[in-house]
């Protein structure tokens, strides 16, 4: 029986040490790709931009045009930090308050969960070590 564990366990660190650094890759990549396409959507058509803040998404509290531009501005900037690693932590926050005020405000479906729930394991776990702030962290700790 011991065998068994001890086999059980050599297969878990493999998986954690090979396999967990390529699905947080994949993670960051994914999402990344999601809201670097909405952003680049967004300044496409600015004028339509502008027109679904006024009539359309309804942000609560903040001026149609600021959320905009706020909006637009973290769908550019913060995929290029998660897909590279770089801040990935501080880069997912702004990311998920967009996902909660899309499905709280305008379109509540359930990828909206799905995307929580990703930038989620990004916010406590890490980019993993297909990063810059992974290779940053070993030098800084040497």
């Amino acid at each position: 029986m011991n065998r068994i564990i001890d086999i059980y366990f050599k297969i878990i660190k493999v998986l954690e040490k090979y396999c967990l650094p390529i699905l947080l890759f994949y993670i960051r990549f994914w999402m990344a790709k999601i809201f670097w396409y909405s952003g680049l959507s967004k300044i496409d058509s600015w004028q339509s931009t502008l027109y679904l803040f006024k009539d359309m998404y309804k942000v609560p509290h903040i001026p149609p045009e600021l959320a905009a531009y706020l909006t637009t501005s973290a769908e550019l900037i913060c995929p290029i930090l998660l897909f590279f690693g770089i801040a990935t932590r501080l880069a997912a926050i702004p990311m998920l308050i967009i996902t909660a005020v899309i499905d709280l405000t305008y379109l509540d479906i359930l990828e909206h969960d799905y995307w929580a729930m990703l930038l989620g394991i990004i916010l406590l776990y890490g980019p993993g070590e297909i990063s810059l702030d992974y290779i940053a962290s070993k030098r800084i700790h040497k």
